[in-house]
């Protein structure tokens, strides 16, 4: 009778288990191909961007070579690959680079531009914030205080990497636009700062006795006098120069070509 029995209960579980199995088993399966799927299709995600940054570190590396050989040209096209073909590191360096030949041209609006999308194009603060500031630093002498404090606020926040730059840029350009005494705090606390690096510090501790002995008050209106003033023709300053020197006998001056 115990042999009955425990066939009966073997015959109990195994019908169990079929039942288990006709009820669960097409969801088990389809989700050990859907987990199949999804890690062949990270795993070629992950094989396709490590070749296209591959291809846009060799599109840099040929660029950078270029640059150091003197060909702008060459390292421009070859940088504008970078920037088609990488993302992230590589493509927010290419832009930069780029930028930098633009401003070699006289370019300025458009490595300001470039500078921009640079900045946008990494999620690396070391990157990205790099990229803002020097396109601060271009619009210094041109944008509106407005905009320069707009876009150096993000990259002034505590722990960025470049925070104290963005601080000394806030300042100076304050100073620019003549609000000295807004812009004396700023270099007060950069002078003071434990983590602000060495040369910034110093720069800040000069800035803040200009300042305090009242030079600082006239630099705003010095530049802006001496960008309200007419510019000298170069023509006529040469003329006038051989003239002087033709009357005391001197011999003539070459033109020198504007």
């Amino acid at each position: 009778m115990v042999d009955v029995f425990e066939e009966v209960e073997e015959e109990l579980r195994s019908e169990r288990y079929r039942r288990l199995v006709r009820t669960w088993g097409p969801w088990v399966a389809g989700a050990l191909v859907l987990a199949l799927v999804a890690a062949l299709a990270w795993w070629g995600w992950q094989s396709w961007q490590t070749g296209r940054a591959e291809t846009a570190a060799t599109h840099y590396d040929r660029g950078m070579q270029a640059l150091s050989e003197g060909d702008a040209a060459a390292a421009d096209a070859a940088f504008i690959e970078a920037v088609d073909t990488g993302s992230g590191g590589y493509k927010a360096l290419a832009l930069q680079q780029r930028a930098g030949i633009a401003l070699g041209n006289g370019e300025t609006d458009e490595a300001v531009a470039l500078f921009d999308e640079a900045a946008g194009a990494s999620g690396q603060p070391l990157i990205s914030d790099l990229a803002r500031l020097k396109a601060v630093y271009l619009l210094m002498d041109s944008a509106p205080l407005e905009e320069i404090e707009e876009r150096l606020a993000p990259i002034a926040e505590e722990n960025r990497p470049f925070s104290a730059y963005a601080r000394e840029a806030q300042g100076l350009a304050r100073i620019q636009h003549g609000q000295v005494a807004e812009a004396r705090p700023v270099f007060a606390l950069l002078a003071l700062g434990q983590d602000v690096p060495d040369v910034v510090r110093q720069r800040a501790q000069l800035v803040q006795d200009a300042i305090d002995s009242g030079v600082a008050a006239s630099l705003a209106e010095i530049v802006r006098a001496q960008a309200e003033m007419p510019q000298p023709d170069v023509g006529q300053v040469q003329a006038q120069a051989q003239a002087q020197g033709q009357a005391q006998g001197a011999p003539e001056q070459p033109a020198v070509q504007p």
